[in-house]
């Protein structure tokens, strides 16, 4: 029996168990519809203690892991914000949404496509979402029963910080305007589907420890709007989609989150240098970080910046657990626990110095794995985990199959339901994620035991870099091996894999 099958047979058996014991003869009362909590990270990678990161301390992200599935081998299709984003909500890849940057909204290409939530709301859900869901500024409303709630504010907590950042922000708005111009808006709704990138912007630190509660920031203020909303609509179907900023940068967090890792036990990444034979082209400078005041405009950072960064980052997935934590107690304080889908993911990974690399916008495994958990009320094998090879785009039809929903036309990922049933299972054999690099595309492609990728000229046939790595012998990716001759015969069957692309690599029919 398929596990959304056992689901609503087990919601059906709670809801209607009383009233069958008090009248015999009854007509039956249909299943309630299954919530969904969505549970969305910026920049959050998959290094947590449930992926086997002791150092990490992440309880309650965990203790969701105990009771739902991890996917070991989850990616996403674009590492940045806004195209791994659209193709998630959307259910379509990069190169069928035509988003690979932060100012196109996926309207403009396809002003009537259905996204994840959207779909929801057109079968009787209340679909909210708080925080960031879509990148900033590229808001959809047709996903949504009541308009985006934001938490405002910079995400810094010093008053002295708070403070600068007012006063450069203000002189810059007065010297140079807006930091950003609308360039396209639809005819109908008005949102905008093009914006320019932001001419200027006020350069804060990129961390920073306040000595705050964690509702006097904004992901501390979006939980508090989450808590509301689940006491609110506890007896009605929702999909609730609860957005954080953290760990992106600045990495912010409350002083006591800081306090859970002492500097001098933390440790620099072990391959800080570029792997072995890579092509420039993967590499990147790492231009989202160095736009922050304190770090140097090029050339490598001291080992102390180093440890600074990644200690923030890590208590900065602290917080984010914390919060994380307080949205499944007032599942279980409101009696929803056992009727909702919980689902969290992190939209890409992030580099902390591995490859000599910051942020994310690679192919490499850093960049393109992510974090993915699902727990379901029935769960037959609960605190599961498998190697299963899944993508971002898998995550929509999955979401319908498990609540009972169609799936609409034109997805183009492949339901993971399955899975819960038998986490072992065959599944696809590739995974495929791209970034391009101005008139470049580089297509990257994960298989069970390597990564292949080809920088490709959008306009001319061969490639301009080629990388091929080895997981079995080399999880870290430091050395290339496309152009070992005797890795010739492997370079030669994942290019052909990679040119029949995610079509050739669904998984068997159950």
């Amino acid at each position: 029996m398929r596990i959304r099958q056992l689901v609503m047979l087990g919601v059906f058996i709670v809801l209607t168990a009383g009233a069958l014991a008090a009248t015999t003869g009854a007509e039956e009362t249909p299943a309630r519809k299954l919530n969904v909590l969505f549970i969305a990270v910026d920049d959050l990678k998959p290094e947590l203690g449930c992926y086997g990161a002791s150092h990490i301390k992440s309880p309650h992200i965990d203790a969701l892991a105990s009771e739902g599935l991890l996917f070991e081998r989850a990616y996403c299709q674009q590492a940045v914000c806004s195209p791994s984003r659209t193709s998630l909500l959307l259910g379509r890849r990069p190169d069928t949404t035509r988003v690979y940057d932060l100012q196109t909204h996926f309207r403009k290409t396809l002003p009537d496509v259905v996204t994840l939530p959207q779909h929801f709301k057109n079968h009787g859900y209340e679909t909210r979402g708080l925080g960031k869901i879509y990148h900033g500024g590229l808001d959809d409303p047709r996903s949504w029963s009541a308009p985006h709630w934001a938490p405002g504010g910079s995400g810094y907590g010093k008053p002295e910080t708070l403070a600068a950042l007012a006063e450069e922000t203000a002189r810059l708005r007065r010297e140079q305007g807006p930091a950003t111009e609308v360039l396209e808006r639809d005819p109908e709704s008005g949102i905008a589907l093009r914006v320019t990138a932001p001419k200027w912007r006020a350069r804060g630190p990129a961390w920073e420890d306040p000595d705050v509660a964690d509702d006097d920031l904004p992901d501390g203020k979006t939980t508090n709007e989450a808590v509301r909303l689940l006491k609110e609509l506890k007896d009605r179907p929702f999909f609730l989609a609860v957005g954080y900023f953290k760990p992106h940068l600045p990495f912010v967090a409350p002083k006591r989150y800081f306090d859970l890792y002492p500097p001098e036990q933390i440790a620099l990444a072990p391959n800080p240098d570029p792997p072995r034979n890579c092509p420039p082209i993967a590499l990147t400078n790492w231009g989202e970080l160095r736009a922050y005041k304190d770090i140097p405009a090029e050339g490598p950072l001291s080992d102390e910046m180093a440890r600074d960064l990644i200690r923030a980052y890590y208590a900065s997935v602290s917080y984010i657990d914390a919060q994380v934590g307080r949205l499944m107690a007032t599942l279980e304080e409101c009696g929803l626990k056992d009727n909702t889908v919980v689902i969290l993911w992190g939209d890409h990974g992030w580099h902390l110095g591995d490859h000599g690399l910051w942020c994310k916008h690679t192919n490499f495994e850093s960049a393109a794995r992510v974090p993915l958990i699902l727990r379901v009320p029935g769960q037959k094998h609960p605190g599961a985990r498998t190697q299963a090879l899944v993508e971002f785009v898998d995550i929509y039809p999955t979401l319908c199959e498990l609540c009972g929903l169609p799936s609409p036309e034109g997805l183009e990922g492949t339901s993971m339901a399955p899975l819960w049933d038998d986490p072992a299972r065959p599944w696809k054999t590739a995974a495929f994620s791209q970034y391009p690099r101005g008139s470049v595309m580089g297509y990257s492609m994960r298989t069970a035991r390597f990564r292949y990728t080809e920088w490709r000229p959008r306009k001319g046939d061969q490639p301009v870099g080629v990388e091929l790595y080895d997981h079995e012998a080399d999880p870290q990716e430091n050395v290339n091996l496309a152009e070992e001759p005797e890795f010739s015969a492997i370079r030669r069957r994942l290019s052909e894999q990679l040119e029949a692309g995610w079509q050739a690599a669904v998984p068997p029919t159950r």
